[in-house]
């Protein structure tokens, strides 16, 4: 048996984890993240956001959407806990700490709506479905306007907080376009596949 050198030894082991096989993403789960994306605005943004899915996700157009919509969760869950952050630190003035406090609300009403979105994915019904599509469809893009009413109140300035802000709030609304891209492309499989969990 050979014995290496203990350096030699914590390097090859720490490059096995890294390319363990639960750590990577399969050529077929690269091409059914890719594939479900190709209906996406934002492609680079979604494949980057829900490679994670891939291999769980396979082909199925509602398993897609879940992840979406979960994604799109956690994101603004993050953007609204910074906003939580900036409103308490008392970082913005005037105008723009009006344009804070609204934008709190916004991403409060985004929140409720997608997570109504994903009790909706979690229970899709052969016998409702048309319905259900239309809730979700209606919900998400409320979503998307609530994130893009709260880039409306910070138009025109260039303060650093309120770039920082922007920036994120507008990746927040990229993938929650990507994220009803995802369920109009479910809306469009009516079938089995397309309510199977």
């Amino acid at each position: 048996m050979i014995t290496l050198p203990r350096p030699m030894f914590l390097f090859l082991l720490f490059l096995s984890l890294l390319t363990s096989p639960g750590q990577m993403v399969s050529a077929k789960g690269k091409e059914n993240v890719t594939e479900a994306c190709s209906v996406t605005r934002y492609q680079s943004l979604c494949i980057q956001s829900l490679s994670q899915f891939s291999n769980t996700a396979g082909r199925s157009p509602s398993k897609w959407a879940r992840a979406g919509v979960s994604v799109s969760i956690g994101e603004v869950k993050n953007v609204k806990a910074y906003l939580a952050e900036l409103k308490k630190h008392g970082h913005m003035k005037g105008r723009n700490k009006v344009a804070l406090s609204d934008c709190v609300e916004c991403f409060s009403y985004a929140l409720d709506e997608l997570h109504r979105s994903l009790g909706v994915l979690r229970r899709l019904s052969k016998s409702t479905f048309s319905t259900q599509m239309g809730d979700l469809n209606t919900w998400i893009s409320a979503a998307l306007t609530d994130e893009e009413t709260c880039l409306e109140g910070f138009e025109g300035e260039n303060e650093k907080h309120v770039k920082v802000l922007q920036n994120r709030v507008q990746n927040v609304s990229y993938i929650t376009s990507n994220a009803l891209a995802l369920v109009n492309k479910l809306a469009t499989t009516v079938g089995r596949n397309s309510v199977k969990r």
